[in-house]
Parts: structure tokens; C-alpha cells; sequence
């Protein structure tokens, strides 16, 4: 099932045949070519099995090498096979567009390990004298690169004997406006290369990430240049035989060889001892229920029992925010199952995001839900960022207040590309104590306990939390999305607000318009 072509100089050929061609299909599927159109200094890319990533990775090569203002590449791969076959590409590559390169030399690169002494790796290299530059294949993964000056590619990177020591070493080019590419499969939740990535993914390391699964790859054309490339039909019942096919070889194996799934995944996101180290007791967690009937209450009878409730638990947390600090509001919405939750954030001088207050309302109804959204977003000064959950229930809500505070307030869709992008951050965020304060309390914790990873991707489980023997939680991990909005809240580019309501209005409106309604 490779992606790769064969190793034939009459495909080159072809393939330039092709590209003049206005009717022929383009000859790199879209992953590929976003992957080389990404010129990030760092660029990560984290695949399935055979879906010819690689051979894209030559056509760029081949380009940079033969360019009078590139550079020279050098390839680092676990077996001479893998360089052998990543250098007969790029010769092809250089064929398709009539560079004159040299033929494949075979060469020794010096490398000196650890401990000063000096170890002998075979290499396959192309020249191209036009450009004076060269592609050098190793079969192994040198620690020394000093002296060396070009793109280094990294390929299989996971299974790199000692991948930091290679970064460390292959960083520096990035000093001289080179690039580093690194491409692999996964090996296992936690291992170097997983971490890798979800150091980019927080922002704790420059870079971008590519995420190539094997249904990805099927879905924008592997399977029909597999046809082209073998000269067979392609029918869609064919496609779909060899997807399984590809999936019943690697059986257990699939999820991590073609979802891109690290192995092991699964477990708690984040460690008890992570969570409990940014707790603080002295946070507050104002916790509000309301007994069924309370939602048929007359509207003025309701809206003053709010009022008084918000004056007695909000008021004081309130008043504490800093009026000359940024503050940021994350909000979740439930209403007979799940919780509504409001965390605010505020910032401090050392850019710690502190947690400051947390709301956590039970059964209570729509319309008194945004009267205490309201009431904390009116107290809130310099207003950095809102974000609330707007999916199912959140949608009506969070879009009141939009319209009400403008462009401050953000409707996020959660969805799991949202996760994949942000929960990183917010782990981060807790390894480097610049998350802090957040309500000591077992429910607290228990919500953030409650993200697991699934099929790669930091979320919540469909089904709500459980105690040990069994009853479920009227909770469903509500704080920790409560919380993750509020940390994207605070991160988030938003337009400053200069003007902050005093609440004149609202107080203005509170039993003539209501009455109003009422009637």
C-alpha cells in the first residue's frame, strides 16, 4: 500500500507530462501540498503509515537544493533503506524538473557520539552543481551537526534512539534561516515525539503541527493515485475493501499506526498532583440551587429572589477584582443534568491567570442564568475576553450576550479540533504555574480528573461522571470546560474595551420592563 512511486525514471517523466497537463489531477494531494506550503522554521508532522508524506518532503527538497539561494538537506532516518529510497526520490523529483543533479553517490558521515569518540555513517547523497548544494541521506541519527549549515528532515523521528539530543543538535540551523522538518508515526503516549507536540501545540515551543490520518489521506485521493500509480481502475467499492484491508492488517495496531493515535492514550489528562498544586483555599466557589417550581415563579417575583442572591454570594467576590488588572470570564452551560459554570481570571503583573471566583448553578432557569451572567460581566473591569460555550444549550445564551457586550464575548463551537488546539495550553498553563488559584474542592479536582484522551484528542467522555459505586453526578466535567474557556478567554487576541457598564441601565429596567413583560 505505498503512496511512494517506483523507482523508475520514466514516472518523472510522466509526472512532468502530467503537470502541464490543464486536465490531469494535480500531482500532490492536498495534505502534501499543505505540508510544503508551510514554511514554519519548525514544522511537525504526525501521520499514519505509507501515505507518502516523505515522497512530498523530497519534491520540496529537490527544490531548496537546486535553488542558487538554498540550501543543503540533510535527511536522518532509522535504516539505509529509508534513506536510499528518500534520496531516489529525490532524484526523480530533480528529473521531473530538468535539474541537472548527479547520480547517486554513497559517502561517510562522522559523527561523534557522547563520550568523544567518533563513529562512521553511511550516506547517500545527490550534488547539483548548478546551485552548488547537495542532499545527503543518513542512515542514522548523528548527534553531531556542528559544522553543518542546511534543512535537516528528520524522518520516523519517534523512533530515534535519543530525539532531544537530535533537536538540540538540529535547532541550531534554525539560527541561520534554515528549517527543521520532522515526520512520523507515533510511538506511544509520552514519548519524546508526543511531547514534542504538545509543546508546540501549547505554545511552549515555535512551530505547526500537521495531522495526517490514513482516512484523511483515503478521503483526499491516496487511494485513487494508489490506482493511478499501479494503472488500475478506481471504483469506490474498491476504496472501501482497501481500507479495511489496511485496517484488519494492523489490527490492534491501527488506531496508533493509521489514526495517529499514540498508544496508551486513554488515561487521565491531567495528574492529581497537577491539579491540587493550583489549588487555592481561598478561592471562592459559589455554588447556587434552585427547587423546580422556582422556574414558574412571576417574572418579578424571580428576578428580585436572583437579584437579592447575587447581591448576598457575588458582590463581595466581585469588588475584590483589581480594576487596574485584565480579567477574563470562561462560562458552560447545563440546566437539569449538567451545571452552568462562570470561572473568571484575572491577571496579574507576573502574567499568572489567577481564578478568583468560580459560579457552579444547578437547576437553574434561562432567564435568571443570564441575569447572573450579566450581573458578573457589569462588576468585571477592563474586560480582556469572554468565552462561552455555545453548543446545545449555550447557543441562545451566549448569543444575548453578544449582542449585549459586543465583540468581547466569543461563541465558541467546542468541538474536538477546539480541544486538540487548546486543552495543551491549558496544561501548560498548569506545569508552568502561570494558572494558579484555582477552588480547592474534590468536585473541582474531579472535573478536571474527568478529561481523558480520546482517540487523541484531550476531551470529556459522552457519559457524565460516576461515583465508585455507581449513582451518576449531576456534573459532567462542567468547571474544567468552565475553566479551559476562561484560560482561552484571557489568551485570546480580543479589541480592548474602553467602556465598561455601571449597571444604570440595567438597574433602570429592572421592574418596568419586567412589569411590562408580566403583563
Amino acid at each position: 500500500m505505498s503512496a511512494h512511486p517506483p523507482r523508475d525514471p520514466r514516472y518523472a517523466a510522466q509526472l512532468a507530462r502530467d503537470a502541464a497537463r490543464t486536465d490531469a489531477p494535480p500531482v500532490l494531494l492536498p495534505y502534501q501540498s499543505q505540508w510544503i506550503e508551510d514554511r514554519s522554521p519548525l514544522k511537525i508532522a504526525e501521520k499514519s503509515r505509507r501515505v507518502g508524506l516523505t515522497w512530498a518532503e523530497a519534491a520540496d527538497d529537490a527544490l531548496i537544493a537546486a535553488s542558487s539561494r538554498g540550501s543543503n538537506v540533510f535527511y536522518i532516518s532509522n535504516t539505509q533503506d529509508m534513506a536510499l529510497e528518500y534520496i531516489e526520490a529525490c532524484a526523480m523529483w530533480a528529473r521531473a524538473y530538468h535539474y541537472a543533479a548527479s547520480e547517486i553517490g554513497e559517502g561517510i558521515f562522522e559523527d561523534i557520539d557522547t563520550d568523544g569518540e567518533t563513529r562512521h555513517i553511511k550516506t547517500y547523497r545527490i550534488d547539483f552543481p548548478g546551485s552548488g548544494r547537495r542532499i545527503v541521506g543518513l542512515s542514522s541519527a548523528p548527534r553531531n551537526l556542528r559544522g553543518k549549515q542546511g534543512v535537516i528532515v528528520l524522518d520516523e523521528a519517534a523512533f530515534a534512539d535519543s530525539l532531544p539530543a537530535l533537536l538540540k543538535a538540529a535547532m541550531a540551523m534554525l539560527l541561520w534561516g534554515d528549517r527543521v522538518r520532522i515526520i512520523s508515526t507515533h510511538n506511544g503516549a509520552g514519548s519524546a515525539f508526543d511531547e514534542l507536540i504538545q509543546e508546540v501545540r501549547a505554545g511552549k515551543r515555535k512551530g505547526s503541527v500537521h495531522r495526517i490520518t490514513f482516512r484523511d489521506a483515503v478521503e483526499q485521493g491516496l487511494y485513487q493515485r494508489v490506482c493511478l500509480r499501479r494503472g488500475i481502475p478506481w471504483s469506490q467499492a474498491d476504496e472501501e475493501r482497501w481500507v479495511e484491508d489496511a485496517y484488519s492488517y494492523y489490527r490492534d495496531d491501527a488506531a496508533e499506526e493509521l489514526d495517529v493515535i499514540p498508544s496508551q492514550s486513554g488515561g487521565a489528562y491531567f495528574t492529581i498532583a497537577q491539579i491540587e498544586a493550583r489549588m487555592s483555599p481561598d478561592t471562592p466557589l459559589v455554588r447556587g440551587a434552585w427547587p423546580p417550581e422556582f422556574a414558574y415563579q412571576h417574572t418579578v417575583t424571580r428576578h428580585a429572589l436572583i437579584e437579592a442572591w447575587c447581591e448576598e454570594h457575588l458582590a463581595e467576590p466581585l469588588r475584590r477584582l483589581d480594576p487596574n488588572r485584565a480579567h477574563a470570564l470562561g462560562g458552560d452551560f447545563g440546566r437539569l443534568r449538567d451545571l452552568t459554570v462562570f470561572d473568571v481570571l484575572e491577571e496579574e503583573p507576573n502574567l499568572v491567570n489567577r481564578v478568583m471566583l468560580q459560579v457552579e448553578l444547578s437547576n437553574c432557569p434561562f432567564a435568571s442564568q443570564e441575569q447572573i451572567l450579566y450581573y458578573i460581566l457589569d462588576r468585571m473591569p477592563r474586560r480582556r475576553g469572554v468565552a462561552l460555550d455555545a453548543t446545545g444549550l449555550g447557543a441562545h445564551l451566549s448569543e444575548l450576550a453578544a449582542q449585549r457586550y459586543g465583540a468581547s464575548v466569543e461563541q465558541v463551537k467546542l468541538n474536538d479540533a477546539f480541544y486538540l488546539l487548546h486543552f495543551p495550553r491549558l496544561k501548560a498553563a498548569f506545569e508552568d504555574a502561570t494558572l494558579d488559584s484555582i477552588p480547592r474542592h474534590i468536585e473541582t479536582r474531579d472535573d478536571l480528573r474527568a478529561i481523558r484522551v480520546i482517540n487523541g484528542v484531550p476531551k470529556l467522555p459522552s457519559a457524565p461522571t460516576q461515583r465508585a459505586d455507581g449513582p451518576k453526578l449531576q456534573r459532567h466535567g462542567d468547571s474544567a470546560i468552565a475553566l479551559l474557556l476562561a484560560h482561552y478567554a484571557m489568551k485570546h487576541e480580543h479589541t480592548p474595551i474602553e467602556f465598561q457598564a455601571l449597571g444604570v441601565e440595567r438597574a433602570g429596567r429592572s421592574l418596568g420592563d419586567y412589569l411590562g413583560e408580566a403583563a
